[in-house]
Protein backbone atom coordinates (compact mmCIF):
# COMPACT_ATOMS: atom_id res chain seq x y z
CA UNK A 1 0.00 0.00 0.00
CA UNK A 2 2.83 2.35 0.95
CA UNK A 3 4.45 1.68 -2.43
CA UNK A 4 1.27 2.78 -4.26
CA UNK A 5 1.02 5.93 -2.16
CA UNK A 6 4.66 6.74 -2.91
CA UNK A 7 4.15 6.18 -6.65
CA UNK A 8 1.02 8.35 -6.59
CA UNK A 9 2.89 11.09 -4.72
CA UNK A 10 5.76 11.05 -7.25
CA UNK A 11 3.27 11.10 -10.12
CA UNK A 12 1.31 14.03 -8.72
CA UNK A 13 4.54 15.92 -7.94
CA UNK A 14 5.69 15.35 -11.51
CA UNK A 15 2.37 16.61 -12.89
CA UNK A 16 2.41 19.68 -10.65
CA UNK A 17 5.99 20.57 -11.56
CA UNK A 18 5.23 20.21 -15.24
CA UNK A 19 2.02 22.17 -14.85
CA UNK A 20 4.05 25.09 -13.51
CA UNK A 21 6.66 24.63 -16.22
CA UNK A 22 3.90 24.61 -18.79
CA UNK A 23 2.50 27.76 -17.25
CA UNK A 24 5.90 29.40 -17.46
CA UNK A 25 7.08 28.10 -20.82
CA UNK A 26 4.06 26.74 -22.69
CA UNK A 27 0.83 28.72 -22.53
CA UNK A 28 0.95 32.47 -22.83
CA UNK A 29 -0.53 34.47 -19.98
CA UNK A 30 -2.88 37.39 -20.29
CA UNK A 31 -1.39 40.72 -19.15
CA UNK A 32 -3.05 43.67 -17.41
CA UNK A 33 -0.92 46.76 -16.82
CA UNK A 34 -2.56 49.30 -14.49
CA UNK A 35 -1.00 52.72 -13.96
CA UNK A 36 -2.16 55.64 -11.82
CA UNK A 37 -1.31 59.26 -12.67
CA UNK A 38 0.50 61.37 -10.03
CA UNK A 39 -0.18 58.83 -7.27
CA UNK A 40 2.73 59.11 -4.87
CA UNK A 41 4.49 56.27 -3.11
CA UNK A 42 2.76 57.30 0.12
CA UNK A 43 -0.74 57.30 -1.35
CA UNK A 44 -1.41 53.69 -0.34
CA UNK A 45 -2.41 52.19 2.98
CA UNK A 46 0.03 49.29 2.47
CA UNK A 47 2.88 51.86 2.38
CA UNK A 48 2.05 53.12 5.86
CA UNK A 49 -0.53 55.82 5.13
CA UNK A 50 -2.87 55.70 8.16
CA UNK A 51 -5.74 57.57 6.50
CA UNK A 52 -6.14 56.55 2.88
CA UNK A 53 -8.38 53.56 2.15
CA UNK A 54 -7.03 51.21 -0.51
CA UNK A 55 -8.13 47.73 0.60
CA UNK A 56 -8.14 46.17 -2.87
CA UNK A 57 -4.65 47.34 -3.83
CA UNK A 58 -3.42 46.42 -0.34
CA UNK A 59 -4.72 42.87 -0.79
CA UNK A 60 -3.30 42.75 -4.30
CA UNK A 61 0.10 43.84 -2.91
CA UNK A 62 0.06 40.87 -0.49
CA UNK A 63 -0.48 38.54 -3.46
CA UNK A 64 2.37 40.12 -5.44
CA UNK A 65 6.12 40.62 -5.61
CA UNK A 66 7.80 44.02 -5.63
CA UNK A 67 11.31 45.45 -5.66
CA UNK A 68 13.09 47.32 -2.90
CA UNK A 69 13.11 50.39 -5.11
CA UNK A 70 11.18 50.78 -8.37
CA UNK A 71 11.86 53.88 -10.45
CA UNK A 72 10.04 55.92 -13.07
CA UNK A 73 10.62 59.37 -14.62
CA UNK A 74 9.91 62.64 -12.77
CA UNK A 75 6.92 63.35 -15.08
CA UNK A 76 4.40 61.27 -16.96
CA UNK A 77 5.02 61.21 -20.76
CA UNK A 78 8.64 60.08 -20.39
CA UNK A 79 7.54 57.25 -18.09
CA UNK A 80 4.85 56.16 -20.54
CA UNK A 81 7.23 56.02 -23.50
CA UNK A 82 9.79 53.98 -21.55
CA UNK A 83 7.06 51.67 -20.33
CA UNK A 84 5.87 51.01 -23.87
CA UNK A 85 9.30 50.61 -25.51
CA UNK A 86 11.80 49.46 -22.87
CA UNK A 87 13.96 52.43 -23.90
CA UNK A 88 15.09 55.66 -22.28
CA UNK A 89 12.55 58.34 -23.15
CA UNK A 90 15.11 60.57 -24.89
CA UNK A 91 15.60 57.85 -27.50
CA UNK A 92 11.88 57.85 -28.30
CA UNK A 93 11.46 61.58 -28.89
CA UNK A 94 9.76 62.23 -25.55
CA UNK A 95 11.37 65.12 -23.68
CA UNK A 96 8.57 66.66 -21.64
CA UNK A 97 4.78 66.56 -21.24
CA UNK A 98 3.52 69.25 -23.64
CA UNK A 99 4.27 71.78 -26.42
CA UNK A 100 5.27 69.15 -28.95
CA UNK A 101 7.75 67.47 -26.61
CA UNK A 102 5.55 64.51 -25.69
CA UNK A 103 5.07 62.92 -29.11
CA UNK A 104 6.77 59.56 -29.60
CA UNK A 105 8.40 58.72 -32.92
CA UNK A 106 6.27 56.25 -34.90
CA UNK A 107 9.24 54.02 -35.69
CA UNK A 108 9.46 53.09 -32.00
CA UNK A 109 8.37 49.50 -31.37
CA UNK A 110 5.89 49.16 -28.51
CA UNK A 111 5.07 46.16 -26.40
CA UNK A 112 1.56 46.30 -27.85
CA UNK A 113 2.96 45.90 -31.37
CA UNK A 114 5.11 42.93 -30.38
CA UNK A 115 2.31 41.20 -28.48
CA UNK A 116 -0.17 41.83 -31.29
CA UNK A 117 2.25 40.33 -33.83
CA UNK A 118 2.41 37.25 -31.60
CA UNK A 119 -1.32 36.60 -31.40
CA UNK A 120 -2.46 38.89 -28.56
CA UNK A 121 -5.55 41.07 -28.49
CA UNK A 122 -4.44 44.52 -27.35
CA UNK A 123 -6.44 47.30 -25.71
CA UNK A 124 -5.73 50.65 -24.05
CA UNK A 125 -8.24 52.44 -21.82
CA UNK A 126 -7.25 55.81 -20.36
CA UNK A 127 -4.26 58.08 -20.88
CA UNK A 128 -1.92 57.53 -23.85
CA UNK A 129 -0.12 60.91 -23.87
CA UNK A 130 2.36 59.99 -26.61
CA UNK A 131 0.70 61.73 -29.55
CA UNK A 132 -2.85 62.59 -30.66
CA UNK A 133 -2.41 62.47 -34.42
CA UNK A 134 -1.41 59.96 -37.07
CA UNK A 135 1.04 58.23 -37.00
CA UNK A 136 1.56 58.75 -33.25
CA UNK A 137 -1.77 57.52 -31.86
CA UNK A 138 -2.24 54.40 -29.77
CA UNK A 139 -4.10 52.78 -32.68
CA UNK A 140 -1.02 53.39 -34.83
CA UNK A 141 1.26 51.84 -32.20
CA UNK A 142 -0.22 48.37 -31.78
CA UNK A 143 -3.55 48.70 -29.99
CA UNK A 144 -6.60 46.98 -31.51
CA UNK A 145 -9.04 48.71 -29.17
CA UNK A 146 -8.45 52.22 -27.89
CA UNK A 147 -10.54 54.44 -25.61
CA UNK A 148 -8.31 57.34 -24.60
CA UNK A 149 -8.33 60.98 -23.61
CA UNK A 150 -6.52 63.52 -25.76
CA UNK A 151 -3.21 65.11 -24.82
CA UNK A 152 -1.90 64.91 -21.29
CA UNK A 153 -5.16 65.07 -19.42
CA UNK A 154 -8.76 66.15 -19.28
CA UNK A 155 -9.12 69.84 -18.49
CA UNK A 156 -6.17 70.82 -20.67
CA UNK A 157 -5.84 72.57 -24.08
CA UNK A 158 -6.33 69.29 -25.94
CA UNK A 159 -9.98 69.32 -24.82
CA UNK A 160 -12.61 69.83 -27.54
CA UNK A 161 -14.08 73.37 -27.88
CA UNK A 162 -16.30 74.03 -24.89
CA UNK A 163 -14.08 72.09 -22.52
CA UNK A 164 -14.14 68.64 -20.97
CA UNK A 165 -14.47 67.14 -17.52
CA UNK A 166 -13.91 63.96 -15.54
CA UNK A 167 -17.66 63.39 -15.55
CA UNK A 168 -19.27 62.52 -18.91
CA UNK A 169 -16.03 63.19 -20.80
CA UNK A 170 -15.53 63.29 -24.54
CA UNK A 171 -12.97 60.58 -25.32
CA UNK A 172 -11.33 59.23 -28.46
CA UNK A 173 -12.64 55.77 -29.36
CA UNK A 174 -10.58 54.11 -32.07
CA UNK A 175 -9.70 57.48 -33.55
CA UNK A 176 -13.13 59.14 -33.27
CA UNK A 177 -14.36 61.61 -30.63
CA UNK A 178 -17.24 60.11 -28.64
CA UNK A 179 -19.18 61.47 -25.67
CA UNK A 180 -19.23 59.12 -22.68
CA UNK A 181 -21.49 58.84 -19.63
CA UNK A 182 -20.05 58.45 -16.15
CA UNK A 183 -16.86 59.15 -14.23
CA UNK A 184 -13.66 58.75 -16.25
CA UNK A 185 -11.96 56.05 -14.15
CA UNK A 186 -15.16 54.00 -14.06
CA UNK A 187 -15.53 54.34 -17.84
CA UNK A 188 -12.00 53.08 -18.51
CA UNK A 189 -12.39 50.12 -16.16
CA UNK A 190 -15.76 49.08 -17.58
CA UNK A 191 -14.35 49.26 -21.10
CA UNK A 192 -11.34 47.16 -20.05
CA UNK A 193 -13.62 44.54 -18.48
CA UNK A 194 -15.74 44.43 -21.61
CA UNK A 195 -12.59 43.86 -23.66
CA UNK A 196 -11.30 41.16 -21.30
CA UNK A 197 -14.55 39.21 -21.27
CA UNK A 198 -15.04 39.30 -25.03
CA UNK A 199 -15.18 35.80 -26.46
CA UNK A 200 -11.84 34.96 -28.02
CA UNK A 201 -9.30 32.17 -28.11
CA UNK A 202 -6.47 34.73 -28.07
CA UNK A 203 -4.71 35.97 -24.92
CA UNK A 204 -5.12 39.67 -24.16
CA UNK A 205 -2.94 42.62 -23.22
CA UNK A 206 -4.83 45.37 -21.40
CA UNK A 207 -3.17 48.71 -20.65
CA UNK A 208 -5.26 50.63 -18.10
CA UNK A 209 -3.55 53.99 -17.48
CA UNK A 210 -5.86 56.14 -15.34
CA UNK A 211 -5.60 59.93 -15.56
CA UNK A 212 -6.43 60.07 -11.84
CA UNK A 213 -5.53 61.32 -9.30
CA UNK A 214 -3.98 63.98 -11.57
CA UNK A 215 -5.48 67.46 -11.28
CA UNK A 216 -8.06 68.90 -11.76
CA UNK A 217 -9.31 67.23 -8.60
CA UNK A 218 -12.76 66.21 -9.82
CA UNK A 219 -14.01 63.34 -7.69
CA UNK A 220 -17.28 61.44 -7.18
CA UNK A 221 -19.16 62.81 -4.18
CA UNK A 222 -19.28 59.46 -2.38
CA UNK A 223 -15.49 59.08 -2.62
CA UNK A 224 -14.86 62.63 -1.46
CA UNK A 225 -17.19 62.11 1.51
CA UNK A 226 -14.85 59.40 2.81
CA UNK A 227 -12.25 62.06 3.65
CA UNK A 228 -13.81 65.53 3.83
CA UNK A 229 -14.48 65.37 7.58
CA UNK A 230 -11.25 63.60 8.57
CA UNK A 231 -8.24 65.29 10.12
CA UNK A 232 -5.73 65.41 7.26
CA UNK A 233 -3.30 67.77 8.94
CA UNK A 234 0.37 66.87 9.24
CA UNK A 235 0.03 65.65 12.85
CA UNK A 236 -2.18 62.75 11.67
CA UNK A 237 0.64 61.12 9.69
CA UNK A 238 3.89 59.44 10.79
CA UNK A 239 6.63 62.06 10.66
CA UNK A 240 9.35 59.88 9.20
CA UNK A 241 12.04 60.91 6.78
CA UNK A 242 11.54 64.37 5.35
CA UNK A 243 8.92 66.69 6.86
CA UNK A 244 6.77 68.57 4.34
CA UNK A 245 8.54 71.54 2.78
CA UNK A 246 5.28 73.41 2.22
CA UNK A 247 1.97 73.75 4.07
CA UNK A 248 -0.55 71.05 3.25
CA UNK A 249 -3.87 71.88 1.62
CA UNK A 250 -6.19 69.43 3.39
CA UNK A 251 -9.11 70.11 1.04
CA UNK A 252 -7.00 69.12 -1.96
CA UNK A 253 -5.73 66.05 -0.13
CA UNK A 254 -9.30 64.97 0.69
CA UNK A 255 -10.28 65.18 -2.97
CA UNK A 256 -7.16 63.38 -4.13
CA UNK A 257 -7.60 60.60 -1.58
CA UNK A 258 -11.16 60.21 -2.85
CA UNK A 259 -9.83 59.80 -6.39
CA UNK A 260 -7.35 57.16 -5.21
CA UNK A 261 -10.09 55.27 -3.39
CA UNK A 262 -12.11 55.33 -6.59
CA UNK A 263 -9.13 53.77 -8.42
CA UNK A 264 -8.95 51.17 -5.67
CA UNK A 265 -12.62 50.33 -6.17
CA UNK A 266 -12.03 49.91 -9.89
CA UNK A 267 -8.98 47.73 -9.35
CA UNK A 268 -11.10 45.59 -7.05
CA UNK A 269 -13.87 45.35 -9.64
CA UNK A 270 -11.38 44.29 -12.31
CA UNK A 271 -9.71 41.66 -10.13
CA UNK A 272 -13.11 40.29 -9.09
CA UNK A 273 -14.05 39.89 -12.76
CA UNK A 274 -10.87 37.88 -13.31
CA UNK A 275 -11.93 35.59 -10.47
CA UNK A 276 -15.47 35.22 -11.81
CA UNK A 277 -14.28 34.36 -15.30
CA UNK A 278 -11.57 32.01 -13.98
CA UNK A 279 -8.82 34.10 -15.59
CA UNK A 280 -6.87 34.93 -12.43
CA UNK A 281 -4.50 31.98 -12.57
CA UNK A 282 -3.36 32.75 -16.11
CA UNK A 283 -3.17 36.54 -15.93
CA UNK A 284 -0.20 38.71 -15.01
CA UNK A 285 -1.42 41.89 -13.32
CA UNK A 286 0.84 44.89 -12.63
CA UNK A 287 0.06 48.05 -10.68
CA UNK A 288 2.31 51.12 -10.62
CA UNK A 289 2.29 54.91 -10.83
CA UNK A 290 3.93 57.19 -13.38
CA UNK A 291 5.74 59.63 -11.03
CA UNK A 292 5.60 61.16 -7.58
CA UNK A 293 2.91 63.41 -6.08
CA UNK A 294 2.24 66.77 -7.70
CA UNK A 295 1.59 68.71 -4.48
CA UNK A 296 2.64 68.39 -0.80
CA UNK A 297 1.18 65.57 1.28
CA UNK A 298 2.45 62.56 3.20
CA UNK A 299 4.77 60.52 0.96
CA UNK A 300 6.30 57.93 3.29
CA UNK A 301 9.12 60.32 4.18
CA UNK A 302 10.54 60.45 0.65
CA UNK A 303 12.15 63.72 -0.34
CA UNK A 304 10.41 66.21 -2.64
CA UNK A 305 7.73 65.85 -5.33
CA UNK A 306 6.96 65.21 -8.98
CA UNK A 307 9.26 67.00 -11.51
CA UNK A 308 12.31 66.44 -9.27
CA UNK A 309 14.91 63.68 -9.36
CA UNK A 310 14.78 63.15 -5.60
CA UNK A 311 13.20 59.89 -4.40
CA UNK A 312 9.81 61.54 -3.93
CA UNK A 313 9.70 62.40 -7.62
CA UNK A 314 10.89 59.14 -9.19
CA UNK A 315 10.22 56.27 -6.78
CA UNK A 316 6.86 54.64 -7.47
CA UNK A 317 4.68 51.86 -6.09
CA UNK A 318 5.05 48.67 -8.13
CA UNK A 319 3.42 45.27 -7.69
CA UNK A 320 3.27 42.29 -10.03
CA UNK A 321 1.07 39.20 -9.51
CA UNK A 322 1.04 35.86 -11.32
CA UNK A 323 -0.38 33.14 -9.05
CA UNK A 324 1.71 30.01 -8.84
CA UNK A 325 4.64 31.51 -10.74
CA UNK A 326 5.59 34.74 -8.96
CA UNK A 327 5.85 34.55 -5.18
CA UNK A 328 3.28 36.36 -3.09
CA UNK A 329 4.14 39.08 -0.56
CA UNK A 330 7.80 39.17 -1.56
CA UNK A 331 10.20 42.12 -1.68
CA UNK A 332 13.08 41.52 -4.07
CA UNK A 333 16.47 43.14 -3.33
CA UNK A 334 17.74 45.67 -5.84
CA UNK A 335 16.45 48.34 -8.18
CA UNK A 336 14.12 48.05 -11.15
CA UNK A 337 12.54 50.55 -13.51
CA UNK A 338 9.93 51.22 -16.18
CA UNK A 339 12.35 50.23 -18.97
CA UNK A 340 12.43 46.67 -17.61
CA UNK A 341 8.78 45.82 -18.16
CA UNK A 342 8.91 45.20 -21.92
CA UNK A 343 11.72 42.60 -21.85
CA UNK A 344 10.30 41.05 -18.68
CA UNK A 345 6.80 40.62 -20.08
CA UNK A 346 8.08 39.26 -23.38
CA UNK A 347 10.08 36.71 -21.42
CA UNK A 348 7.03 35.78 -19.35
CA UNK A 349 5.13 35.08 -22.58
CA UNK A 350 7.98 33.15 -24.21
CA UNK A 351 8.03 35.58 -27.09
CA UNK A 352 11.40 35.77 -28.87
CA UNK A 353 12.97 39.17 -28.46
CA UNK A 354 13.21 41.04 -31.79
CA UNK A 355 16.92 41.02 -32.70
CA UNK A 356 16.74 44.41 -34.38
CA UNK A 357 15.30 46.08 -31.28
CA UNK A 358 17.71 48.04 -29.09
CA UNK A 359 16.41 48.41 -25.57
CA UNK A 360 17.80 49.70 -22.29
CA UNK A 361 15.84 47.58 -19.83
CA UNK A 362 16.72 44.14 -18.50
CA UNK A 363 14.71 40.94 -18.22
CA UNK A 364 13.55 40.59 -14.61
CA UNK A 365 11.64 37.36 -15.20
CA UNK A 366 14.38 35.05 -13.82
CA UNK A 367 14.44 37.17 -10.66
CA UNK A 368 10.66 37.26 -10.30
CA UNK A 369 10.43 33.49 -10.70
CA UNK A 370 13.25 32.74 -8.28
CA UNK A 371 15.77 31.46 -10.81
CA UNK A 372 18.08 34.40 -10.11
CA UNK A 373 18.55 35.92 -6.66
CA UNK A 374 19.52 39.52 -7.32
CA UNK A 375 19.20 42.21 -9.93
CA UNK A 376 22.48 42.76 -11.77
CA UNK A 377 24.41 45.84 -10.73
CA UNK A 378 23.79 48.79 -13.08
CA UNK A 379 23.07 52.50 -13.20
CA UNK A 380 19.67 54.03 -13.91
CA UNK A 381 19.43 57.54 -15.38
CA UNK A 382 16.65 60.10 -15.05
CA UNK A 383 16.43 63.70 -16.15
CA UNK A 384 13.68 66.19 -16.79
CA UNK A 385 13.78 69.24 -18.99
CA UNK A 386 11.17 71.90 -19.70
CA UNK A 387 12.29 73.01 -23.15
CA UNK A 388 12.94 71.72 -26.66
CA UNK A 389 16.52 70.61 -26.04
CA UNK A 390 17.65 69.02 -22.76
CA UNK A 391 20.58 70.66 -21.01
CA UNK A 392 23.45 68.38 -20.13
CA UNK A 393 24.28 68.32 -16.44
CA UNK A 394 21.07 69.87 -15.17
CA UNK A 395 18.27 68.26 -13.13
CA UNK A 396 19.51 64.69 -13.52
CA UNK A 397 20.28 61.69 -11.36
CA UNK A 398 22.27 58.45 -11.58
CA UNK A 399 20.93 55.66 -9.37
CA UNK A 400 22.75 52.44 -8.46
CA UNK A 401 21.74 49.73 -6.05
CA UNK A 402 23.46 51.65 -3.25
CA UNK A 403 24.42 55.16 -4.31
CA UNK A 404 22.56 58.02 -5.90
CA UNK A 405 24.22 61.00 -7.57
CA UNK A 406 22.16 64.04 -8.55
CA UNK A 407 22.21 67.68 -9.48
CA UNK A 408 18.86 69.22 -8.71
CA UNK A 409 17.12 72.17 -10.25
CA UNK A 410 13.96 73.19 -12.02
CA UNK A 411 14.54 73.00 -15.78
CA UNK A 412 13.72 76.16 -17.69
CA UNK A 413 12.91 76.77 -21.32
CA UNK A 414 16.06 78.15 -22.99
CA UNK A 415 13.95 79.62 -25.81
CA UNK A 416 12.33 81.97 -23.28
CA UNK A 417 15.31 82.65 -21.02
CA UNK A 418 18.63 83.37 -22.67
CA UNK A 419 20.75 82.80 -19.59
CA UNK A 420 21.55 79.20 -18.79
CA UNK A 421 20.37 78.44 -15.25
CA UNK A 422 23.17 77.79 -12.78
CA UNK A 423 23.72 74.16 -11.89
CA UNK A 424 23.24 73.30 -8.24
CA UNK A 425 26.04 71.53 -6.36
CA UNK A 426 26.33 67.81 -6.96
CA UNK A 427 24.81 65.59 -4.28
CA UNK A 428 25.60 61.98 -3.37
CA UNK A 429 23.55 59.73 -1.10
CA UNK A 430 24.08 56.23 0.22
CA UNK A 431 20.51 54.98 -0.07
CA UNK A 432 21.32 51.76 1.80
CA UNK A 433 21.83 53.90 4.93
CA UNK A 434 20.02 57.10 3.98
CA UNK A 435 16.84 56.31 1.99
CA UNK A 436 15.43 59.77 2.76
CA UNK A 437 18.36 61.63 1.16
CA UNK A 438 19.27 63.70 4.20
CA UNK A 439 23.05 63.34 4.32
CA UNK A 440 24.94 64.57 1.25
CA UNK A 441 28.26 62.66 1.24
CA UNK A 442 29.62 64.00 -2.08
CA UNK A 443 32.64 65.65 -0.44
CA UNK A 444 33.54 62.39 1.33
CA UNK A 445 33.55 60.17 -1.75
CA UNK A 446 34.97 62.13 -4.71
CA UNK A 447 35.89 58.94 -6.59
CA UNK A 448 32.30 57.69 -6.55
CA UNK A 449 31.06 61.13 -7.63
CA UNK A 450 33.56 61.22 -10.49
CA UNK A 451 32.68 57.72 -11.68
CA UNK A 452 28.92 58.22 -11.55
CA UNK A 453 29.15 61.66 -13.14
CA UNK A 454 31.17 60.24 -16.04
CA UNK A 455 28.56 57.52 -16.54
CA UNK A 456 25.88 60.21 -16.77
CA UNK A 457 27.80 62.22 -19.39
CA UNK A 458 28.34 59.08 -21.45
CA UNK A 459 24.62 58.30 -21.20
CA UNK A 460 23.62 61.83 -22.19
CA UNK A 461 25.93 61.78 -25.22
CA UNK A 462 24.35 58.52 -26.33
CA UNK A 463 20.86 59.97 -25.90
CA UNK A 464 21.76 63.04 -27.92
CA UNK A 465 23.34 60.94 -30.64
CA UNK A 466 20.17 58.82 -30.98
CA UNK A 467 18.02 61.58 -32.58
CA UNK A 468 19.72 64.85 -31.63
CA UNK A 469 16.46 65.71 -29.81
CA UNK A 470 14.66 66.54 -33.05
CA UNK A 471 10.84 66.55 -32.90
CA UNK A 472 8.51 64.00 -34.52
CA UNK A 473 6.09 65.17 -37.20
CA UNK A 474 2.32 65.03 -37.43
CA UNK A 475 1.13 63.73 -40.79
CA UNK A 476 -1.91 65.53 -42.22
CA UNK A 477 -4.19 64.18 -44.93
CA UNK A 478 -3.25 60.52 -44.62
CA UNK A 479 -6.04 58.07 -45.43
CA UNK A 480 -5.73 56.63 -41.92
CA UNK A 481 -6.69 60.02 -40.43
CA UNK A 482 -8.72 62.08 -42.87
CA UNK A 483 -9.80 64.46 -40.10
CA UNK A 484 -6.96 65.75 -37.94
CA UNK A 485 -7.22 67.91 -34.82
CA UNK A 486 -4.32 70.15 -33.78
CA UNK A 487 -4.20 71.66 -30.29
CA UNK A 488 -1.87 73.69 -28.13
CA UNK A 489 -0.74 70.42 -26.55
CA UNK A 490 1.47 69.71 -29.57
CA UNK A 491 2.43 73.09 -31.00
CA UNK A 492 5.98 74.37 -30.70
CA UNK A 493 7.99 77.58 -30.90
CA UNK A 494 9.52 80.28 -28.69
CA UNK A 495 6.11 81.81 -27.92
CA UNK A 496 4.23 78.54 -27.54
CA UNK A 497 2.25 77.95 -24.36
CA UNK A 498 -1.24 77.31 -23.03
CA UNK A 499 -2.30 80.91 -22.42
CA UNK A 500 -4.80 82.80 -24.59
CA UNK A 501 -2.11 85.09 -25.99
CA UNK A 502 0.51 82.47 -26.77
CA UNK A 503 1.48 81.64 -30.33
CA UNK A 504 3.00 78.54 -31.88
CA UNK A 505 3.16 76.23 -34.88
CA UNK A 506 2.77 72.52 -35.58
CA UNK A 507 5.59 70.54 -37.19
CA UNK A 508 3.76 68.56 -39.89
CA UNK A 509 4.23 66.53 -43.01
CA UNK A 510 1.83 66.32 -45.97
CA UNK A 511 2.53 63.29 -48.15
CA UNK A 512 0.63 64.57 -51.19
CA UNK A 513 -1.13 67.80 -52.11
CA UNK A 514 -4.69 67.81 -50.76
CA UNK A 515 -7.62 70.15 -50.21
CA UNK A 516 -8.80 70.66 -46.64
CA UNK A 517 -11.78 72.19 -44.92
CA UNK A 518 -10.33 73.92 -41.85
CA UNK A 519 -12.16 74.97 -38.69
CA UNK A 520 -10.23 77.21 -36.29
CA UNK A 521 -11.29 77.98 -32.72
CA UNK A 522 -9.96 80.80 -30.52
CA UNK A 523 -10.82 83.08 -27.62
CA UNK A 524 -13.31 85.73 -28.82
CA UNK A 525 -12.52 89.44 -28.49
CA UNK A 526 -14.77 92.48 -28.77
CA UNK A 527 -12.85 93.87 -31.78
CA UNK A 528 -12.39 92.80 -35.40
CA UNK A 529 -9.21 90.85 -36.12
CA UNK A 530 -7.51 88.96 -38.94
CA UNK A 531 -6.57 85.28 -39.15
CA UNK A 532 -3.65 84.00 -41.23
CA UNK A 533 -3.22 80.30 -42.04
CA UNK A 534 0.08 79.31 -43.61
CA UNK A 535 1.93 76.16 -44.68
CA UNK A 536 5.00 76.44 -46.93
CA UNK A 537 3.94 78.55 -49.94
CA UNK A 538 0.20 78.27 -49.25
CA UNK A 539 -1.48 81.07 -47.30
CA UNK A 540 -5.01 82.27 -46.59
CA UNK A 541 -6.34 85.22 -44.63
CA UNK A 542 -9.77 85.53 -43.06
CA UNK A 543 -11.47 88.39 -41.23
CA UNK A 544 -12.61 87.62 -37.69
CA UNK A 545 -15.61 89.70 -36.63
CA UNK A 546 -15.86 90.86 -33.03
CA UNK A 547 -17.05 88.29 -30.47
CA UNK A 548 -16.67 85.35 -32.87
CA UNK A 549 -14.92 82.21 -31.56
CA UNK A 550 -14.67 80.08 -34.73
CA UNK A 551 -13.84 80.61 -38.39
CA UNK A 552 -14.17 77.99 -41.12
CA UNK A 553 -12.09 77.97 -44.29
CA UNK A 554 -14.19 75.91 -46.69
CA UNK A 555 -11.32 74.97 -48.98
CA UNK A 556 -7.56 75.39 -48.74
CA UNK A 557 -5.02 73.48 -50.81
CA UNK A 558 -1.94 72.45 -48.84
CA UNK A 559 1.14 71.34 -50.81
CA UNK A 560 3.19 68.21 -50.28
CA UNK A 561 6.14 68.75 -47.97
CA UNK A 562 7.47 69.11 -44.44
CA UNK A 563 7.24 72.31 -42.45
CA UNK A 564 5.41 74.52 -40.01
CA UNK A 565 1.64 74.74 -40.07
CA UNK A 566 0.75 78.13 -38.59
CA UNK A 567 -2.54 79.78 -37.67
CA UNK A 568 -2.10 83.22 -36.12
CA UNK A 569 -4.43 86.09 -35.25
CA UNK A 570 -3.42 89.74 -35.41
CA UNK A 571 -5.27 92.81 -34.14
CA UNK A 572 -6.17 94.46 -30.85
CA UNK A 573 -5.96 92.07 -27.92
CA UNK A 574 -7.29 92.40 -24.41
CA UNK A 575 -4.42 91.72 -22.03
CA UNK A 576 -4.61 89.33 -19.09
CA UNK A 577 -3.19 92.18 -17.00
CA UNK A 578 -5.97 94.73 -16.30
CA UNK A 579 -3.37 97.45 -15.74
CA UNK A 580 -2.16 97.17 -19.34
CA UNK A 581 -5.59 97.40 -20.98
CA UNK A 582 -5.69 96.65 -24.73
CA UNK A 583 -2.54 95.92 -26.65
CA UNK A 584 -1.74 95.29 -30.29
CA UNK A 585 -0.13 92.02 -31.13
CA UNK A 586 -0.55 88.45 -32.31
CA UNK A 587 -1.86 85.25 -30.80
CA UNK A 588 -2.52 81.69 -31.86
CA UNK A 589 -5.65 79.66 -32.19
CA UNK A 590 -6.56 77.07 -29.56
CA UNK A 591 -7.97 74.22 -31.67
CA UNK A 592 -7.75 73.41 -35.40
CA UNK A 593 -9.68 70.73 -37.28
CA UNK A 594 -8.52 69.84 -40.78
CA UNK A 595 -10.78 67.60 -42.85
CA UNK A 596 -9.71 66.25 -46.23
CA UNK A 597 -12.05 67.22 -49.05
CA UNK A 598 -12.29 64.27 -51.40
Amino acid sequence: MLRYVLVLYIFLSYCYDHMLIGKETGSRPNIILIMADDQGYGDLSCHGNPVIRTPNIDQFAKQSSTFERFYVCPVCSPTRSSLMTGRWNYRTGIIDTYLGRSMMFPDETTIAEILKANGYRTGIFGKWHLGDNYPLRSIDQGFDESLVLKGGGIGQPSDPPGGNGYFDPVLVHNGKLEAQIGYCSNIYTDAAISFITKQSDKPFFVYLPFNCPHEPLQVPREDYELYRSLDLSEKTFPMIGNPPSQKWDTEKIAKLYGMVSNIDDNVGKLLKKLDETKLTQNTIVIFLSDNGPAFPRWNAGLRSLKTTVYEGGIRAPFYIRYPGVIAANKKIPGIAAHIDLLPTLLSSCNIPFPKSLKIDGIDLWPILTGKQKEVSERNLFFQWHRGDTPQEGFAYTVVSSRYKLLQSGHPTNPTKKKAKPPANPVELYDLSKDPYEKNNIASEYPDIVHKMKNSYHEWFSEMKYARNFKPPEIILGNDKELTSILTRQDWRGPMAGWRTFDEGYWQVKIEKERNFRIELYFTPQNVDRELTVRFLNSEKKEKIPANVKMVAIESMKLPMGNGKFEATISGSLKSNDPKKGSTTGRSGVSWVQLEVIK
